[in-house]
């Protein structure tokens, strides 16, 4: 079994006294992407011959250079939301929104 380490950054709290609530956001780096890239790259997959490829290449760069640009930094995130007592949350150094913490998830056989 590989164990991964997942990184969270907490996007808001809650805490009611008794109980505290955290809602975690994958925290990873998105790099912007425009949309013609993503469909010149899907394009080049999609065709296998490379001399074909080649002879489209220019001619779809043209086509979609034209379109306006739209710059996509999306990524389907994974979002976590914890309820655990207060002593917890304290053993735990009482992280604040915007800090980080590593969740591990595994299976368990």
């Amino acid at each position: 079994m590989e164990l991964r380490e997942n990184v969270y950054k907490i996007k808001s709290l809650s805490d009611n006294g008794v109980a505290v609530t955290l809602n975690l956001i994958e925290d990873i780096e998105l790099e912007p992407v425009s949309q013609q890239q993503m469909m010149l790259e899907a394009i080049n997959r999609a065709i296998p011959d490379k001399e074909m490829k080649e002879q489209l290449q220019p001619i779809m760069e043209a086509m979609l250079r034209a379109q306006p640009q739209t710059i996509i930094q999306s990524y389907p995130q994974t979002n976590i939301t914890i309820t655990m007592p207060k002593r917890n949350y304290e053993n735990y150094g009482k992280p604040q929104v915007g800090e980080s913490l590593v969740i591990n998830i595994i299976k368990k056989n």
